[in-house]
């Protein structure tokens, strides 16, 4: 199992690892341990670096397979080899950014489940604009004005966002920790991890965040869009 760091800590940079296996073919690399997020839940993998005995090689793709982490690895240098110790860095004014956006989608979410209890049919999110899907049907008047004001005072509030851990027999009890329409949480996960929004959104989720709304930049609604009865997608954007 490769252990994922920044289930723990969104801030860690680099990291050193070990080369548990190692696939020429397709260029890509495991690491018993990383700081490179895994594509997932709407939020895109890191890109960056891992530099080792054998030199550097830019990371352009983080997925899962099982419980193995596999790194993909563009250019012509030579992968490491099974047992080397590397330095696994990720690009970090990306990484930010996208911890900002995913920020600012639970603060979306939180403020529209708070104002109309509506659960989310799905997202997606790149660095600082994103998008996510709600059960409207039709979107209420004066949506978008309503929205962006709670949302940028929720970020003006500066509320500390905090990382817990939950066994699952307890986190499925309390509703309010699934915000998708689908619970996404496959049936083998034994241990939940909640992003709590002190004050205004507690949910499981898997991805990486800033530690206070502050750091989430300007709130902007670019676009609504109907995706049929029942579904409408809300686009948003973040400034500086």
């Amino acid at each position: 199992m490769t252990e994922l760091l920044y289930l723990e800590d969104a801030y860690m940079r680099t990291c050193q690892a070990t080369v548990v296996d190692v696939d020429v073919d397709g260029a890509r690399v495991a690491l018993d341990q990383t700081v490179f997020y895994v594509q997932g839940g709407g939020q895109p993998a890191d890109h960056g670096t891992i530099s080792g005995p054998t030199g550097v090689s830019a990371v352009t793709g983080v997925k899962r397979d099982g419980g193995i982490v596999w790194h993909s690895c563009a250019g012509d240098g030579v992968l490491p080899a099974v047992g080397d110790v590397v330095t696994a860095a990720i690009e970090w004014e990306r990484r930010h950014q996208l911890m900002r956006t995913h920020t600012a989608m639970h603060l979306l979410c939180g403020v529209i489940w708070n104002e109309y209890g509506k659960a989310v049919t799905g997202g997606n999110m790149e660095p600082l604009s994103g998008r996510m899907d709600f059960e409207f049907d039709p979107l209420p008047e004066g949506f978008k004005q309503t929205i962006e004001s709670a949302v940028n005072t929720e970020i003006a509030a500066a509320r500390p966002i905090e990382v817990s851990f939950l066994d699952r027999s307890i986190a499925v009890e309390d509703a309010d920790l699934i915000r998708t329409k689908v619970n996404m949480i496959p049936a083998s996960v034994s241990t939940i991890r909640v992003i709590d929004i002190v004050g205004l959104d507690k949910q499981a989720d898997g991805g990486t965040h800033v530690a206070s709304t502050a750091d989430v930049g300007t709130f902007t609604i670019t676009k609504t869009e109907s995706k049929g009865k029942g579904n409408k997608r809300v686009r948003i954007a973040l400034s500086d």
